[in-house]
C-alpha cells in the first residue's frame, strides 16, 4: 500500500532502499522557505541499522503490513529458542540474542506473537507482564518503610529489578517486561 511521505507515523513499517524499515521517530518540519517534510528516524528490522531520512509530502513510500502469528514458547537449547504454532504444530527456531534481553522473561508454554514479512521473522512480542518469584533480596530494615526507597532483588530468571522495601525473598511479583520494572505483588 502506497502512502505519502507526510503520512508516516511511528511504528509504521515501510520498504525503503530495498530493505524493511520501521519508523521510530517522526518529526514534521515546516521550514520558512521551501516545502514541508517529515524527518523520520528509521530502524532496519533485519540488521538493526538506523537511518535518518527526509520524506516530502509529494513522495510516496510502500507501507508493509507484517504478518502476525501466535506461537507458544517451548524450550531453549544452546542459545536457540523454539516456538510452536498452536494451529499447525509447526515449530520455528529463533536465536536468543536476536530476541534480546527480553528472552529471559520467556516461560514454558507462554504465548508470544511473532511478526514476519515474506516468511522471515522480524520481531517478537511478549506479554506486557509476567509473574516471577524473588530468589534473593535484602531483608527489610525497621523504619525504612517511611521513605520511598527501593532495594535490589534478583528474580528466578536471573534478572535484577528494584523492589519496595516490604518485598522479601520467596514472594511472587508482577514485572513489566518492556521496562523491566516492579509493578505489584502477585495475587
Amino acid at each position: 500500500m502506497k502512502i505519502n511521505g507526510n503520512e508516516i507515523r511511528p511504528g509504521n513499517v515501510i520498504e525503503h532502499q530495498g530493505g524493511v524499515w520501521a519508523a521510530v521517530k517522526v518529526q514534521h518540519v515546516k521550514p520558512g522557505k521551501g516545502g514541508a517534510f517529515a524527518q523520520v528516524e528509521l530502524k532496519n528490522l533485519v540488521d538493526g541499522r538506523k537511518l535518518n531520512e527526509r520524506f516530502r509530502s509529494a513522495e510516496t513510500v510502500e507501507r508493509i503490513r507484517l504478518e502476525q502469528k501466535d506461537y507458544q514458547y517451548l524450550y531453549q537449547v544452546d542459545g536457540v529458542l523454539t516456538f510452536m504454532d498452536d494451529e499447525t504444530y509447526e515449530q520455528i527456531e529463533l536465536a536468543a540474542d536476536w530476541v534480546g534481553d527480553r528472552a529471559a522473561f520467556l516461560q514454558d508454554g507462554m504465548k508470544v506473537t511473532v511478526e514476519s514479512h515474506e516468511g522471515k521473522a522480524l520481531g517478537i512480542s511478549l506479554p506486557d507482564q509476567v509473574t516471577l518469584e524473588i530468589t534473593e533480596t535484602e531483608p527489610a530494615l525497621k523504619g525504612q518503610t517511611a521513605t520511598s526507597s527501593y532495594k535490589p532483588a534478583v528474580l528466578e530468571n536471573g534478572v535484577r529489578v528494584m523492589v519496595p522495601p516490604f518485598i522479601s525473598t520467596g514472594e511472587r511479583i508482577v514485572v513489566d517486561t518492556n521496562e523491566v520494572t516492579y509493578l505489584r505483588r502477585a495475587d
